[in-house]
C-alpha cells in the first residue's frame, strides 16, 4: 500500500529499529530519553532529503553529462567569499 504522505507529515506511531549500545548511550546523553524519538525523526528526514538530492544529481548527469568540476570549485569560492566575485569564477 503506497502512501501520499511525505517525511514529517502524518500521525506519529512507534516502530523498533536496532541500534548499538554505544549508539544508545550516545544518543541519550545528547538528547535525554524523551528527546530520541524527535531526534532519529531529524536524522531520518536529512538522511531521506539527502538520498533524494542524490538522486536528482545522477538523474541531471545522466541528461546533461558530468558538472565541470573547475566551475563547482569557482561557485563554491564566490559563496564563501574566497575571490572578488570575478566574472571568469561564475
Amino acid at each position: 500500500m503506497a502512501s501520499s504522505l511525505v517525511p514529517g507529515e502524518g500521525p506519529v506511531r512507534p516502530v523498533s529499529v536496532s541500534l548499538h549500545e554505544g549508539t544508545i548511550a550516545a544518543l541519550k546523553a545528547r538528547t535525554g530519553k524523551r528527546g530520541m524519538s524527535a531526534y532519529v525523526e531529524s536524522l531520518v528526514q536529512r538522511q531521506l532529503e539527502r538520498d533524494r538530492l542524490h538522486e536528482l544529481i545522477e538523474d541531471a548527469e545522466a541528461e546533461h553529462g558530468p558538472v565541470d568540476q573547475s566551475a563547482v570549485d569557482a561557485k563554491r569560492a564566490i559563496l564563501r567569499g574566497e575571490t572578488a566575485g570575478s566574472a571568469d569564477a561564475a
